[in-house]
């Protein structure tokens, strides 16, 4: 895994953890057989359905909350739990779910955001695969994690291909907050699978 150079964050990228072939069989099979939802949110004090849709599989026990949303994990398919298997050997991190979500044209999109939630810990591992389409994944500074007096790390844009594995660690959820900005360009569906430890609620 090649290591991704940002101020204050743990970056890495491994391009080819999945082979084209692989990545094209588990794209087809997690996009029939996963239970996708469109969630309903709350943004900006009135309720709006996610652009984009969702899933959380996991242990027994390993529910998630972000956005108003309480998730209750399904239990792990097949596929899922080989892959994470996959994912703990290339990263040496244990995980006991995952977060789906599946963007459906380049309109589906995801904002902002840092994944900070207490049940993550303070320096969670979040192993990101992503299947189909290319798109581009961004990350910028947030701003109170740097000096006042200092000049801002500068924004990053990482194009993430089908069967790429990124990890982020460390401080990066302190420190950086990440998007997926939707694209006006004709682009396919594009899965992709964040792997995380959340502390179990039983």
């Amino acid at each position: 895994m090649q290591p991704i150079h940002l101020p204050a964050a743990e970056l890495l990228l491994d391009a080819e953890f999945l082979t084209t072939r692989e990545a094209a069989t588990l794209f087809t099979i997690l996009t029939d057989q996963v239970e996708w939802q469109q969630q309903p949110i709350r943004l900006f004090g009135r309720e709006v359905l996610q652009p984009r849709l969702t899933a959380w599989y996991g242990d027994a026990g390993a529910a998630y909350a972000y956005s108003g949303l309480r998730l209750e994990p399904l239990p792990w398919l097949p596929e899922l739990a080989m892959l994470r298997q996959r994912v703990e050997q290339a990263t040496e991190a244990r995980f006991n779910s995952v977060l789906l979500n599946l963007y459906r044209t380049g309109q589906d999109s995801m904002g902002y955001h840092a994944d900070d939630e207490p049940e993550l810990g303070l320096e969670p591992v979040i192993a990101s695969v992503t299947l189909g389409a290319t798109r581009t994944f961004r990350l910028k500074p947030r701003p109170v994690a740097f000096p006042v007096s200092a000049r801002l790390p500068e924004p990053v844009s990482l194009p993430l291909t089908s069967g790429s594995l990124l990890v982020m660690q460390g401080p990066t959820q302190r420190n950086w907050l990440h998007a997926l900005p939707k694209t006006a360009r004709p682009v396919g569906p594009r899965l992709n699978l964040t792997f995380r430890w959340v502390s179990p609620t039983t």
